[in-house]
């Protein structure tokens, strides 16, 4: 099992990892949200209204709050953006990780995306789908990216963790080999399924 708790045995503070995607969101440009993401059939646009569902999905997955955002696959629509994006995805993000500050919420069951399950693996997912898509949307905005490296660990650790699960291709992609001596960021985002030299199309 991924090993989520910090050197004082509490829970993981998503807190740092959410404010480097803060960071990210504000520097999207007016003229980017249609550009092409690492990730294959979304633009920009489509990353950050992923973003805006899976936030507020594990903020309430935390909080044992389920309903309509825990129970809605991602996949069930072509994610976008709204008016007040801006203001929106920045603070569900700090929501976020308020609610995970909470120890019950890496206990017991819960549910994301349609699935129910514990709480530890729900924050783990969590913690993998803001740094890969934080990844993503430093590439795909020509911003530089230096994640939280307590949360980085934790991602590299919970993907290569997966690499032997006959399920993961229904997550993720076939796994990008790097070398051996390639940054820990790398080797994540090479686990994700991703081409860690992704870049702009000139």
């Amino acid at each position: 099992m991924t090993d989520t708790t910090g050197t004082t045995g509490t829970p993981l503070d998503l807190g740092p990892q959410t404010e480097v995607l803060a960071r990210l969101v504000a520097g999207v440009t007016d003229d980017q949200p249609a550009d092409p993401t690492p990730c294959p059939k979304y633009e920009v646009r489509h990353l950050l209204g992923h973003l805006v569902g899976l936030t507020t999905a594990f903020r309430d997955a935390a909080r044992k709050d389920l309903g309509a955002t825990t129970d809605t696959s991602p996949d069930s629509a072509l994610p976008d953006i709204a008016p007040g994006w801006r203001e929106d995805l920045p603070k569900v993000l700090a929501e976020l990780a308020e609610a995970w500050r909470d120890p019950a919420a890496w206990t017991g069951m819960t549910r994301a995306g349609g699935v129910d399950l514990p709480g530890e693996i729900a924050g783990l997912v969590a913690t993998d789908e803001l740094v890969i898509h934080g990844w993503d949307l430093a590439r795909a905005t020509g911003q530089s990216y230096h994640p939280d490296p307590a949360a980085l660990r934790v991602c590299h650790d919970f993907l290569a963790a997966s690499v032997d699960d006959p399920g993961r291709g229904a997550i993720f992609g076939p796994v990008v080999t790097v070398d051996a001596d390639a940054s820990l960021l790398d080797r994540a985002v090479g686990l994700s399924g991703r081409d860690p030299g992704w870049t702009r199309t000139p």
